[in-house]
């Protein structure tokens, strides 16, 4: 446990002081814990930013949370959604989407050849139930990943050629 500070005289204050408090009471907003002014230091640096925005907002007024509200209905307003995919996207996602199915195609063979050449075989009946179980599950993870990944592939394929073509006026895309 940490010593309490000395006490402070009628009239005179430490200058440390107001920031050792509120650095305090920002761990404790952040749900940090608190063990005097040995711990404040160390949490300043997480809190600090949540602490100065509370402290430079201030009280909030029934009158300035509309105006809060009011200009974000205006930058929604002036922006209505997030920026619409290019042809570059669609060719990279498909391309990478590609890269990926030809990578997992090569483990499932991979796979598929080490289970060729290591069957599982167990004396027990059930030991040997759960390893062919096993086997069927990893294989088919493989395949519906190689597959997955190239279907995906194919898909960005066509929207790519198909974002190439100009757009038809009148008709939504």
């Amino acid at each position: 446990m940490p010593s309490d500070p000395p006490p402070v005289q009628a009239g005179a204050q430490e200058p440390s002081q107001p920031a050792a408090l509120s650095s305090e009471a920002g761990a404790l907003a952040a749900g940090l814990p608190s063990d005097g002014p040995a711990a404040t230091t160390a949490s300043t640096n997480l809190a600090s930013p949540f602490v100065a925005a509370v402290e430079d907002s201030g009280p909030i007024s029934p009158g300035k949370a509309d105006s809060v509200s009011d200009d974000a209905a205006g930058a929604e307003a002036a922006n209505p959604g997030p920026p619409r995919k290019g042809p570059l996207s669609f060719l990279s996602g498909a391309l990478t989407s590609g890269l990926l199915a030809w990578l997992c195609l090569g483990v499932s063979g991979r796979v598929v050849g080490y289970y060729a050449d290591h069957p599982p075989l167990y004396q027990a009946q059930f030991a040997q139930s759960i390893a062919t179980a096993m086997k069927t599950l990893i294989v088919g993870m493989c395949f519906l990943a190689t597959f997955s990944f190239a279907f995906i592939g194919v898909g960005l394929l066509l929207t790519f050629l198909r974002s190439l073509r100009p757009a038809v006026s009148g008709k939504p895309s």
